[in-house]
């Protein structure tokens, strides 16, 4: 039981019994002040129990194999790298919204310069990924010393793009990779401008010789009205659904 839930508990308590310093009220009096505060511990009550299922699942072995020394941080969410975004507090919708995160490579060397890659790699959906990569952010010229401190402050390539899914689709994953960029001067292909779908990570990559990233990681999200915590337009919550195998 929580301090403040305590607190009540002795209040009506009190208000029920009397005290010995109390002026006695009558019997009306004191059960409707009884009343209200009871009211108010099933509140903090409920509070509390919303609270509770606010709970920050980590993603499997298998998913979690890129999660290495990347932090990812998101306004409310904090580091949400390696996990999945908690179905509360509208979190899976406000994320579609929020501005680009922060993004922090502690161990980044200071006089180095690096790549920043965000892409979804299960467009339309993981099941049938066709339009893998979906390139939501790329960002070069990005100083070690900045990185460390998580700030994105090199040459944008493509503008962040905040993650939402398809409804129906499943869960995605957002991957975000930091590559050492070293002295090269990197750019996109006009075909590769004219579109964020089906990009050609591995070509791009191979183009500038970019090979093993530095750090990675990855959070997963589905689309919000998926979620079993929905409240549909009436009141009426969405189905539940099968989370998809992870491949």
């Amino acid at each position: 039981m929580s301090s403040f839930k305590y607190f009540l508990y002795l209040r009506v308590k009190k208000e029920v019994t009397g005290g010995p310093d109390q002026v006695r009220m009558g019997w009306t009096m004191r059960l409707a002040t009884a009343t209200l505060i009871l009211s108010l511990t099933m509140m903090v009550t409920t509070d509390e129990e919303e609270n509770d299922r606010c709970v920050y699942e980590a993603l499997t072995d298998t998913d979690a194999v890129i999660c290495k020394g990347l932090e990812v941080f998101y306004p409310e969410l904090g580091n949400i790298g390696c996990m999945f975004v908690p179905d509360c507090n509208n979190y899976r919708l406000k994320i579609t919204h929020w501005p680009a995160p922060t993004v922090k490579f502690p161990r980044a060397l200071e006089d180095a310069t690096y790549i920043l890659v965000m892409v979804d790699p299960d467009a339309p959906s993981r099941s049938n990924p066709q339009a893998q990569f979906w390139r939501h952010w790329l960002v070069t010229d990005i100083k070690g010393i900045d990185l460390k401190k998580g700030k994105i402050l090199g040459r944008e390539l493509s503008a962040y793009q905040p993650p939402k899914p398809p409804s129906q689709t499943g869960f995605h994953r957002y991957q975000f990779f930091v590559y050492l960029q070293g002295g090269k001067s990197i750019s996109l292909l006009p075909e590769e401008n004219r579109t964020r779908a089906s990009w050609k990570m591995d070509r791009f990559l191979n183009r500038y010789d970019l090979n093993e990233p530095e750090a990675s990681t990855q959070f997963m999200t589905e689309n919000y009205q998926d979620s079993p915590n929905f409240q549909a337009p009436g009141g009426r919550s969405s189905e539940p659904k099968e989370r998809p195998k992870q491949n």
